[in-house]
């Protein structure tokens, strides 16, 4: 009977989906989509942070779950802030997250800009523009406020012929940036503001990323954005909220220039991570003025920064999935990212011994001039990733915190006169210590005990101290470098003034470490996990043959709890 309860539950189970998926059912069973083409539109002005993750994510997962069309579309309409770097950036990160994309679905809204051109001058004969000489403070003036409506631009009644002409004299390079734009003749008393008459082109003498010198002219967002859509078929156009108040525009768009088979928006909640630097034009700032050393950074949130810190594509993936789809917003804690990455690496990545604040340790009675190789586990959680050998001799590095000559209680690694395992070695006990002439310990001597091989199965006796090594004479020497988040959480991302409360400890560079031979051979974003320290990888900027960088993507500790 049990039996036949659980069949009958995993015959009746229902996928739970999320609010946009639920339009997007009821588009298809109605007939009003025939096929889901969804698009990630990004402004090339800057890096994308984590929280595009959530778009990228969501309309590429959309498009694959419905068997549709994934774009990426580049929202190139301002010359004056966007670069090929951004551009290039853009396209990596996309790559990275998505996997490969074919070429087929990378669009450039300024491919565009002869058939927007087109639209503008449609919108005008049909008497739904006009060209407009107020400069951009008075056509401030003139839009009113939330409580009182606007006035018309003395140029609002213009004829056809008069705009027209104008219009294409703004295009042939006849006029100064500013001294004319295209508005959109709508209501100078919607209640939207956005409805009040909105600029849709304006002169910019400026070089273009992808069309050169060729427009003097260029489109605004809210205007080239649903065309854009429009013209590439997308289904349902989907955005963060800040966007919904533009959604009458964006339909006032497509439906007075007649597109077939408009586009659906619908808007979802931004992600809000707690304590990080998202906004551009303040990661821009640490940039330019150097308290980080570029976009890809890795203590910023940029795609960049985290990739080059060793997160991985899919634990951005779980950390969406476990933010979920919504219209509430909300803020999301950092330490649910850092879980998602611990849980993605944990068996996948071996575990090395590192030792980061090294004191020598030398075995007085283990012989001179021997080397031999142990068996150790790869990840003592997967058996799979099977073992490596390592070189142990008389002479071993230790991290200095592992040894005190008067310890508190409770203290159970190295200090005089106490026994303690060496990492999947031998047990050593503590015989003498050499101190500089500031008190500082230079050497610890330990004596070891040659029946207490790891592996042979000795149990006369238990010590409750474990520390971990590396052989003093194959070490690889190595900078490590270990990063707190940039802000200041105890006062938060913003001073008064705007800047940003900077955290003086989020780097910390350890230039004297040394860790197993093996890793020599690390390539450029490896990760590993090393032994008591945390997660790292090797720095793809700055580490080399001759120099290994390895980054801490994240400590073992975590503060989340995942709901069970």
């Amino acid at each position: 009977m049990n039996k036949e309860l659980d069949n009958m539950t995993e015959e009746t189970e229902v996928v739970s989906h999320n609010f946009i998926e639920n339009i997007i059912d009821d588009d298809i069973k109605e007939g009003r989509c025939k096929k889901v083409v969804t698009r990630f539109p990004p402004e090339p002005n800057g890096y994308l942070h984590i929280g595009h993750a959530k778009s990228i994510l969501l309309n590429s997962g959309l498009a694959d779950e419905y068997n549709g069309t994934f774009h990426l579309r580049f929202d190139d309409t301002n010359p004056m802030k966007e670069k090929t770097e951004f551009v290039e950036s853009i396209m990596e990160d996309v790559k990275w997250i998505c996997g490969d994309l074919d070429p087929a679905q990378i669009y450039y809204a300024s491919d565009y800009f002869d058939q927007m051109y087109e639209c503008a001058v449609k919108l005008i004969k049909k008497g739904k523009a006009y060209v407009c000489d107020l400069s951009a403070d008075e056509i401030r003036e003139y839009r009113g406020t939330l409580t009182e409506p606007g006035k018309e631009s003395p140029d609002r009644n213009r004829s056809v012929e008069e705009n027209l002409d104008l219009f294409e004299r703004m295009k042939n390079d006849e006029f100064e940036d500013g001294e004319k734009v295209l508005r959109a003749k709508i209501d100078m008393a919607s209640p939207n503001i956005n409805m009040r008459d909105p600029i849709i082109y304006r002169v910019a003498h400026m070089n273009h990323h992808n069309t050169g010198d060729k427009w003097c002219i260029y489109p605004m967002y809210d205007f080239a954005h649903p065309i854009e859509d429009a013209i590439e078929g997308i289904s349902h156009s989907i955005c963060t909220l800040e966007f919904e108040d533009h959604r009458p525009l964006y339909d006032w768009v497509v439906r007075e220039l007649e597109f077939e088979n408009p586009p659906k928006q619908i808007e979802f909640s931004k992600l809000y991570l707690t304590n990080v630097v998202t906004g551009k034009r303040y990661i821009k700032k640490l940039v330019e003025e150097k308290i980080v050393d570029g976009w890809d950074d890795p203590r910023l949130v940029s795609i960049a920064a985290l990739r080059r810190r060793g997160f991985t594509p899919e634990s951005i993936r779980k950390f969406m999935e476990l933010c979920g789809v919504s219209k509430s917003q909300s803020s999301v804690d950092y330490a649910m990212l850092e879980y998602c990455i611990r849980e993605d690496l944990k068996l996948k990545r071996p575990r090395m011994m590192a030792v980061l604040d090294p004191v020598k340790l030398v075995i007085t009675n283990y012989p001179e001039n021997e080397i031999e190789y142990l068996d150790v586990s790869n990840n003592q959680e997967n058996e799979e990733m099977g073992t490596r050998k390592v070189p142990f001799g008389r002479e071993l590095y230790i991290d200095r915190e592992d040894f005190m000559i008067e310890p508190p209680r409770k203290y159970f690694r190295l200090y005089p006169g106490n026994e303690v395992r060496l990492m999947n070695a031998y047990f050593v006990t503590c015989t003498d210590y050499v101190t500089d002439e500031n008190g500082n310990v230079t050497e610890i001597h330990c004596t070891y005990d040659p029946e207490t091989k790891s592996g042979s199965g000795f149990n006369a006796r238990k010590v409750k101290g474990t520390i971990h090594w590396v052989c003093a004479e194959t070490a690889q020497q190595a900078e490590v470098r270990l990063y707190e988040n940039i802000v200041d959480e105890e006062k938060g991302v913003y001073n008064e003034d705007g800047t940003i409360n900077l955290n003086p400890n989020s780097l910390t560079v350890m230039e004297h470490c040394f860790v197993e031979p093996a890793l020599a051979e690390a390539e450029p974003m490896e990760s590993f996990q090393f032994v008591r320290h945390g997660y790292f990888c090797v720095d793809s900027k700055d580490s080399s043959e001759d120099h290994l960088v390895f980054n801490r993507i994240v400590s073992l500790k975590s503060s989340y709890k995942p709901n069970k």
